[in-house]
């Protein structure tokens, strides 16, 4: 494309680590927890910054124009900018990274234009810039990167890369030479759960290790480009879609359905129900907020958050579509004969 940036992959390592002294500092002598008797008011940042707000530590950086990002409550932040701004990065999250699996919510706004939403953090020792990418608009900052393999997690494939930067600026200073880590979503999507771990790991299996970490955000960047978002952050998450769930049934009945991850976008997941009886009932009790948008190979009806499926002579396997509406916690499920 024409309009491609000059710069590599991995460009938010010049912007992230501005002020890092500062960061680091933070990251080494507090616990950058808030309490809820002390909680804070929104704050907008307009110039370069880092620190706590709510209990959540934060970056912001831009190195022009009219970027913005507000803090709000607990884990949420949101954002604006416009084409005046160069380049600008920033996201709530944890001061010292770990792998811990984390949700997010909210809207993010890319058009065709150069801007992404990641998990992004570091480590020493090897000196690691990681990236988690879960959308991105007109260019994939993982372009050049040597392939490393794939990972199938939280309903999507993710592609695997590595790059090296040399005598760049990193969270020890401007001349440094690093290595980056990648996993590129698929699927894009704006909400759902990152499991950490299992990036970890298949970097891991791919001869990509980490070191010791340091700071671990959710980001929103822009790049020569205008947008918004609106993000909330937490840790903690539904379970890893790639894991079928089998419950028993009451009554000890030999009717079972067994749940796996379908398609997921960015405001609704598919989930695929098994079932291993021929004349069957099965039950799906949604999760706060959630409603049913779609189904096939079943008769279905619904009762509030209640979701009742019967054979419709389609076979014993059927889908559903499920509205998140910030919620990604898979239903619970149960089974009886007749």
């Amino acid at each position: 494309m024409t309009d491609t940036p000059t710069r590599s992959p991995g460009r938010v390592r010049m912007r992230l680590i501005v002020g890092a002294a500062c960061a680091l500092v933070v990251a080494a002598g507090s616990t950058m927890m808030a309490t809820a008797a002390h909680a804070e008011a929104d704050r907008t940042l307009t110039s370069n910054s880092t620190g706590t707000h709510n209990g959540y530590f934060y970056s912001f950086w831009k190195d022009s124009g009219n970027a913005s990002m507000t803090l709000r409550a607990d884990g949420r932040y949101s954002s604006n900018w416009d084409r005046s701004t160069n380049n600008w990065v920033g996201g709530k999250g944890w001061a010292t990274g770990s792998r811990r699996t984390i949700s997010y919510s909210g809207t993010y706004n890319p058009g065709n234009q150069n801007t992404y939403l990641a998990l992004y953090g570091w480590t020493r020792n090897p000196l690691v810039e990681y990236y988690i990418l879960e959308n991105f608009g007109s260019y994939n900052p993982s372009t050049g990167a040597t392939p490393m393999g794939s990972v199938n997690v939280d309903g999507s494939t993710y592609n695997l890369y590595r790059s090296y930067r040399n005598n760049a600026p990193c969270i020890d200073g401007n001349n440094c030479n690093f290595v980056q880590y990648w996993s590129v979503r698929q699927s894009k999507r704006s909400s759902g759960t990152i499991t950490t771990a299992t990036h970890f790991d298949a970097w891991a299996r791919a001869g990509m290790n980490l070191g010791n970490h340091s700071y671990q955000i959710m980001a929103t960047e822009g790049y020569q480009s205008q947008g918004s978002s609106d993000i909330t952050v937490r840790e903690g998450g539904s379970p890893d879609p790639g894991t079928p769930s089998t419950p028993g049934n009451p009554g000890g009945s030999n009717c079972t359905a067994t749940l796996s991850a379908g398609q997921q976008f960015g405001d609704r997941f598919n989930l695929n129900v098994a079932v291993n009886a021929s004349n069957w009932t099965v039950t799906l009790a949604l999760n706060g907020g959630q409603s049913l948008q779609n189904s096939w190979n079943a008769s279905v009806s619904t009762s509030g958050s209640t979701v009742t499926a019967r054979p419709n002579g389609s076979g014993n396997n059927f889908g559903v579509t499920i509205m998140a509406n910030g919620n990604w916690t898979w239903p619970s499920v149960t089974c009886r004969t007749g």
